[in-house]
Parts: structure tokens; C-alpha cells; sequence
């Protein structure tokens, strides 16, 4: 079952997945947002469709939903603290866990097309649902301290740092907002939101993960509004 709504929206996701999985059950790693824009095939089904990638996303990876946390570097990205100092985007080179490369490209479409995921295009209005992987923090016995999504204000030509994402808040999603899969390292999870008052332009869209007190990972996208 499937729960949505015309604003911000609590998706329960299940296993069902156009990835293959190969993490071994019993790993445990950090996890990424594996797509920005999740579309589903009926609003009562959990089956879908990636139509958004984050930057640089390798989105025929044959390492699968959940397994490319064992690529070099590795797909997930801590920041470092303190946290308003700390790098929004993963460079390859800074970080506390230094993540794959998703600097600004120029142009933005760069980032996006041939081995790489595609760059979400949406409109003022339009859920945008994103999903990552449980990565066996989605259990029971792990505490839920959710998922902030960033989104810039005013089409921006170089990334904000994070001091600056931080006045552009625009959505929190429980973490722990999963499907039923057999493996939790694998399991989705996901959300959505109501994409906010914006003029035509691309933006950065920040997906930020607390694991526990002052661990921070994220993932960036560009978000084309047209």
C-alpha cells in the first residue's frame, strides 16, 4: 500500500525495484539518495521509474540499488564539522568520508546523460519523490533523525555553501519511510514533497542525512524548473 498526498507526502516504497541488488545482507554503510525524481506507474502501486539522478550518478551501475557504497570513492559523503563550514557537495577530496564527485558542472547538464543518471526537469506544484537505500538504518532499533531537503531560493550559476542552504529549507522526511524487503541493507526508502514557488531556472536540490549527532551525509542535484 501506498500513502500520498497533494503536498508533502509520506511514501511508503517497497522492495520492488528497477535496480538489482548485490550488497550482502549483513553489511552496514551509509547511505546516498539514489534518485531525485521517483515516479510511480499508478498511484496505488509501489513499481516505478528514476527520472532524476543525483550528480555524476552512475545509473547503470551493475553494483545495484544499494551496492555503491563498495565503489572508489565510495557513493555516500560526510561532511565535516563544524556543520554551516562544511562542504554541501562532495569535491572527492574533503570530507570526514570523501563520497563520489558531485561539484557544480558547467554547464549543469554535464553532470547528467551518457553513463550518468538524467537531470530532473519539474514545475512549480509537482511532487518530487526521492528514494535512497536503508542500508540497515532503518531498523527498529535505530533511532530516526529524518531527512532535510535543501533547495536553493533563485537559480544559482555556483553552488551556496552549506551556511547559506541552510535559510532554504523546504521539506523534512522520516528516514526510516521504507518498504518491507527482506534485506535491510537493500530496502528502499523514500519521500516526497511539493516543489515550492520558483521562477524558471536551475537549482540545487541538497538531500541531508544525520546517521547520529553531528554525522552528516548528503547528495546534490541540479533541478531544472521549467
Amino acid at each position: 500500500m501506498l500513502f500520498r498526498s497533494a503536498a508533502f507526502a509520506t511514501v511508503l516504497v517497497t522492495a520492488l525495484t528497477i535496480f538489482s541488488t548485490v550488497s550482502p545482507p549483513t553489511a552496514e554503510a551509509h547511505s546516498w539518495a539514489a534518485c531525485i525524481k521517483w515516479v510511480f506507474n499508478k498511484p496505488t502501486e509501489s513499481g516505478g521509474r528514476c527520472l532524476g539522478t543525483a550528480r555524476r550518478f552512475p545509473y547503470k551501475s551493475k553494483k545495484g540499488f544499494a551496492g555503491l557504497d563498495h565503489d572508489d570513492p565510495s557513493r555516500h559523503y560526510r561532511q565535516t564539522n563544524p556543520a554551516d563550514k562544511a562542504l554541501p557537495c562532495s569535491d572527492k577530496k574533503t570530507g570526514l568520508e570523501k563520497g563520489a564527485d558531485e561539484t557544480r558542472a558547467s554547464p549543469p547538464s554535464k553532470a547528467y546523460g551518457g553513463s550518468f543518471g538524467p537531470m530532473t526537469l519539474t514545475k512549480v506544484g509537482e511532487q518530487l519523490c526521492l528514494r535512497w537505500p536503508g542500508k540497515n538504518h532503518a531498523e527498529s532499533n535505530e533511532k530516526d533523525h529524518g531527512v532535510q531537503i535543501y533547495l536553493t531560493s533563485s537559480p544559482n550559476s555556483k553552488d551556496p555553501t552549506q551556511e547559506e542552504l541552510f535559510d532554504h529549507k523546504v521539506a523534512d522526511l522520516p528516514y526510516k519511510n521504507c518498504g518491507k524487503g527482506t534485506d535491510s541493507n537493500d530496502r528502499p526508502c523514500g519521500g516526497c514533497f511539493t516543489v515550492p514557488q520558483r521562477a524558471a531556472g536551475t537549482y540545487l536540490l541538497q538531500w541531508r542525512w544525520m546517521l547520529n549527532k553531528d554525522e552528516w551525509y548528503t547528495s546534490c542535484a541540479d533541478i531544472e524548473v521549467v
